[in-house]
């Protein structure tokens, strides 16, 4: 696994690009999450209309449109959404991407169903109440959230994602969202096999 010294720390859409341009990527495996995969496979979410915070280069985003999801997609890195639009294009799927910080996602009807594969959990750290806002303003009563995250039960050394415990999950979502399930899984390498713990957490907005 890869040490917390090789983790990029992350301040600014320039230091992102960094990162996707000289491929220190710990995060992307080029790979479907196996937990989204599992998710929907359990029949959590059917395809509708869905936003993906972080996109990075569209793996996700692509999956959930080639089954049939009418996906908009935002990352703050200019490099990664290039290369999720180039992905896209070979795919011959459409995937609506912008290069945006979450806090000003773009105006937008609300959607039915929210995906987050680590985006959350890095920017808690910084603008918590932007995040929350976003996800208020682009949900609506009975729309579905799958937020997956950092597991501050983690005992591994080497860093890894920010750690989140399950909690403070409960407690910045509280407001608005009916927790169905928070369980643990473990995200997946670049190079295969399990990578450090973390939570998948399946929401649905209550009705107001």
């Amino acid at each position: 696994m890869m040490s917390d010294a090789d983790r990029p720390r992350h301040s600014s859409a320039e230091d992102w690009d960094d990162s996707y341009r000289t491929n220190n990527l710990p995060w992307d495996t080029q790979r479907p999450s196996a937990e989204l995969m599992r998710v929907l496979g359990e029949g959590f979410v059917t395809p509708c209309r869905t936003l993906e915070f972080g996109c990075g280069t569209g793996t996700n985003a692509i999956y959930l449109a080639e089954r049939g999801f009418q996906v908009t997609a935002i990352d703050f890195s200019p490099l990664a959404i290039d290369r999720a639009r180039q992905k896209a294009q070979a795919a011959a799927v459409r995937v609506d991407f912008f290069v945006a910080d979450v806090a000003a996602a773009p105006q937008i009807e609300p959607l039915d169903f929210v995906f987050d594969r680590g985006c959350y959990h890095a920017v808690r750290r910084v603008d918590l109440t932007g995040y929350q806002a976003a996800v208020e303003r682009l949900t609506h009563p009975g729309s579905k959230f799958l937020l997956l995250a950092g597991n501050a039960n983690e005992t591994l050394p080497g860093g890894g994602p920010p750690r989140v415990r399950e909690d403070e999950i409960r407690a910045e979502f509280a407001s608005l969202f009916d927790v169905v399930w928070i369980r643990p899984f473990r995200f997946a390498e670049p190079g295969g096999g399990n990578g450090f713990l973390a939570w998948s957490a399946g929401m649905v907005r209550r009705e107001a």
